[in-house]
């Protein structure tokens, strides 16, 4: 079953879906016109492409366009949120071999804005030419007001956090999702005092996630000393 909650726009070659594939049963996931990539929520099974590969929690897969992947649950429902990305997105030049699935621990981890971490499940370092999945992890707080030059959508897997867009104010709750244009200018709060929360994104062109700049107001307030 498919049901889409973030779904296309004019301009945005992104949208994000969810998939459930009851135990036992299989689902067809790969399309001829975009690139799926793939989150597994809950539950377990496997993903038939190149071989046949295992899923659990926490595990990203890609199914480029044109390729005939299929889900198979094991012995209890298969929730899983779908990312695609359309061929109009600009293609990034490969930085690595093509891989299927990539799970949460094996993905490298990295800085980003403020006191914020992300770790790239996918990009062109391992097959995803057209976009960057990553998960952030937002620490108590907020970070500055900043801005992004790619097209991204976000997937809060829990809360409490709340997103910030001018003078509007969304709370964020388990299951959220909200798309950002490039350059409108947000900030995600992570509103639990105790704990990081964690946040699934996507975006296109393919890059990094670090790759933030600063609204001029804030960037005014900054002071760099010379070394």
């Amino acid at each position: 079953m498919t049901g889409a909650f973030v779904p296309p726009v004019e301009g945005s070659e992104l949208a994000l879906s969810t998939l459930s594939v009851d135990a036992g049963r299989r689902l067809a996931c790969g399309d001829d016109k975009v690139d799926s990539l793939l989150y597994v929520v809950s539950g377990a099974g496997a993903l038939e492409l190149h071989g046949s590969h295992s899923l659990a929690p926490d595990t990203a897969a890609l199914v480029l366009a044109g390729e005939e992947g299929v889900l198979e649950a094991g012995d209890s429902r298969l929730e899983v949120v779908r990312a695609t990305v359309g061929a109009s997105a600009d293609l990034h030049a490969p930085l690595g071999p093509r891989e299927t699935v990539v799970r949460r621990d094996e993905a490298g981890s990295a800085a980003a804005t403020g006191a914020r971490s992300f770790r790239i499940l996918f990009g062109p370092h391992n097959g995803s030419t057209r976009a960057t999945l990553f998960l952030g992890f937002i620490p108590p707080g907020k970070a500055p007001w900043h801005y992004h030059l790619y097209d991204e959508i976000v997937w809060v897997p829990e809360g409490p956090g709340k997103l910030h867009l001018g003078e509007g104010l969304d709370e964020l709750g388990a299951g959220s999702a909200f798309r950002l244009r490039p350059r409108q200018v947000h900030n995600v709060e992570n509103a639990d005092p105790a704990s990081d929360m964690t946040v699934l994104g996507i975006f296109t062109p393919a890059g990094s996630p670090a790759a933030a700049y600063l609204s001029p107001e804030v960037g005014a307030s900054y002071r760099f000393s010379p070394r």
